[in-house]
């Protein structure tokens, strides 16, 4: 996966209004963070944006797919979805995909919920007596 600087500086200009835009290198492509969240992903100058199972169906739509990788053992799908090339001919609906991928990555992010399990019957256990020796007999010990 390569990135050219050409691309980048691109896509700095063209999503900078959606806010304080981090890119940060890794793996031979980039991610982009905004508020510390990754809002999309880039791999051989190609951009994809965060999906959910709502969101996706803009992509799908497209004909467009999810990023995928080589795992150890599969392919390997992840919730970043190709941006139609369409939108960098188009900036206001290329920020609005865009800002609609940073909601999804925020929903994304928030902890969930923990759940704890209580139980409603306590069990308790009882544990023996040390038997008493009889009046009179001595200890072994």
């Amino acid at each position: 996966m390569t990135i050219s600087a050409s691309y980048l500086e691109m896509l700095r200009d063209l999503l900078a209004p959606i806010g304080d835009l981090r890119i940060k290198k890794m793996f031979g492509g980039a991610s982009i963070y905004v508020d510390d969240v990754i809002v999309a992903l880039i791999a051989n100058d190609t951009l994809y944006f965060k999906a959910d199972t709502r969101t996706q169906k803009r992509y799908e739509a497209e004909g467009l797919g999810p990023f995928t990788y080589e795992g150890k053992t599969r392919p390997v799908s992840m919730s970043y979805w190709r941006v139609p090339e369409r939108l960098f001919d188009e900036p206001d609906d290329l920020l609005e995909w865009a800002r609609e991928a940073l909601s999804v990555a925020r929903a994304a992010a928030k902890p969930k919920p923990t759940k704890i399990r209580v139980s409603h019957q306590a069990r308790t256990t009882k544990v023996p007596r040390k038997a008493k020796a009889p009046r009179g007999a001595k200890s072994s010990t």
